[in-house]
């Protein structure tokens, strides 16, 4: 493996959403075929790509075969009982990588959901763009847990907010390593949710699709922070182009009622013109992009946003049906020798170049008043956890005694379909015990342990914070 000799100016960057669970997902097998072969013939070529919910090996070495002529070097990262979906596909080689799992990762009674057993996290690849030490990009492609209920009343608000900060972390890393940034994914998460505060303010980077669309929506047009804009409701063709809303859109075929997708499927050609109104789509995929600290100095090459769109639009030539329930989100970074030759329209697009102090005291530029919001939000949800250890661990001391109480009872059974009867009770009533005693000892523990943990580096942030205010002000 050997990278190029000279450092790429210009950088073709995509993440996708693939929907490619195994057994669960329709057309699985086609779809994620021809997202390998679409990727193979997109323009601009893409250079470095980040995949989430491609589950299957399968699946993932169809897309490297078809895309191996453009994208050689690729890594499938595996995670937790299933897997965790992820990977990262690069024209230039991969030095080193690893999968980092979240300490906050969902919970296992929710088997319907899913998120605990894929072991969710973020895949880390660093990658070697040019002969020269700093010629690294620092890939970061993750899934942050989903949403079940909207915001603040999402029961799972604390673990994605969480998984944000421990991914900011990770950026901050790689960026005061010197080295170009890349965060790719499905973040589930709106812009301006606490989520995307955290990974704004505590990393250097910055939402490309911001960069070029700093008026794009906030949420889908029914939402409260979008009708308190005044917006009208976007069209289909709005939402690609401006509004970056790759999920949810009435465009993609997955969100279609039943009965539609019923119809396309047998064959029916159904048109979604570009002016429909679309007022339940959203963004929630991704890519941060982040410049590195150079040796306390604003001076050296920096990379900047030169375009940010939304691909894989197109339906399934044969299916008709959308190579998934998101669109990709792609970009192309520019790369600038003498930042003082970037022009003032340029100006908004310029990513973190400055030094590390200048960096340093952007990263914390959050709001007093969201430290103070997400140490309510891991209080509350920390009451809620111990309430449930509590009575986890109560329903396994019940279950001892009612095994214990059955099986003496069975001494004096009148007749062998009661005492039957009794060790059924018995033997199912100490098995959902035995359940509930791990998760109440064992889960929610560690789970607790990982809310102090979270709560601790929260309450450092907001006390460096605090300082360098008083600091500023003296």
């Amino acid at each position: 493996m050997s990278a190029s000799s000279e450092t790429p100016t210009t950088l073709n960057v995509i993440t996708y959403n693939c929907l490619g669970l195994k057994y669960i997902s329709h057309f699985r097998k086609e779809r994620l075929a021809e997202i390998g072969r679409r990727l193979a013939i997109t323009s601009p070529v893409p250079e470095i790509v980040g995949l989430q919910e491609c589950w299957t090996q399968e699946d993932y070495n169809s897309i490297r075969e078809q895309t191996k002529h453009i994208l050689p070097y690729g890594k499938f990262y595996f995670s937790g009982i299933f897997g965790g979906g992820l990977a990262i596909l690069s024209k230039w080689p991969i030095e080193e990588s690893h999968m980092f799992r979240y300490p906050l990762n969902g919970r296992p009674t929710a088997f319907f959901r899913g998120d605990w057993f894929v072991g969710k996290g973020v895949a880390c690849a660093r990658i070697r763009l040019g002969p020269r030490p700093e010629d690294v990009a620092e890939v970061f492609c993750t899934h942050l847990h989903a949403p079940y209920e909207s915001e603040p009343n999402d029961s799972y608000i604390c673990h994605r907010t969480a998984q944000a900060w421990e991914i900011a972390k990770l950026m901050r890393g790689a960026a005061e390593r010197g080295h170009l940034v890349l965060g790719l994914g499905d973040f589930n998460m709106l812009p301006f949710s606490l989520a995307h505060q955290l990974i704004t303010a505590h990393a250097p980077v910055q939402d490309a699709w911001r960069v070029l669309h700093p008026d794009s929506s906030l949420g889908p047009a029914k939402s409260e922070v979008e009708r308190r804009r005044g917006r009208e409701i976007p069209n289909v063709m709005y939402n690609l182009t401006e509004n970056g809303a790759a999920s949810d859109s009435v465009s993609n075929t997955w969100r279609w009622p039943k009965e539609q997708q019923k119809r396309l499927f047998k064959g029916e050609k159904i048109i979604i013109e570009g002016t429909t109104p679309d007022p339940n789509a959203k963004r929630l995929d991704y890519i941060f992009v982040g410049n590195g600290v150079h040796k306390g100095t604003s001076s050296g090459p920096k990379w900047h946003v030169h375009d940010v769109k939304l691909g894989m639009t197109e339906r399934h030539p044969t299916i008709g049906c959308s190579l998934s329930d998101h669109f990709s989100i792609e970009t192309t970074l520019s790369r600038i020798q003498d930042p003082s030759h970037i022009t003032r329209n340029e100006e908004r697009a310029d990513l973190w170049g400055a030094g590390p102090i200048q960096n340093q005291d952007q990263a914390v530029a959050l709001p007093l008043t969201t430290y103070d919001t997400i140490l309510s939000m891991t209080e509350k949800y920390t009451r809620r956890e111990r309430r449930q250890r509590h009575f986890r661990l109560s329903n396994f001391c019940i279950s001892i005694i009612i095994s214990i109480g059955s099986f003496t009872a069975i001494w004096w059974s009148p007749r062998p379909f009661v005492a039957f009867l009794l060790i059924l009770l018995s033997t199912l009533g100490f098995g959902a015990g035995v359940v509930d005693g791990l998760i109440g000892g064992l889960f929610i523990g560690s789970e607790l342990r990982a809310l102090k943990e979270f709560e601790w580096e929260i309450r450092n942030a907001k006390d460096l914070a605090v300082a360098r205010a008083k600091e500023l002000h003296d």
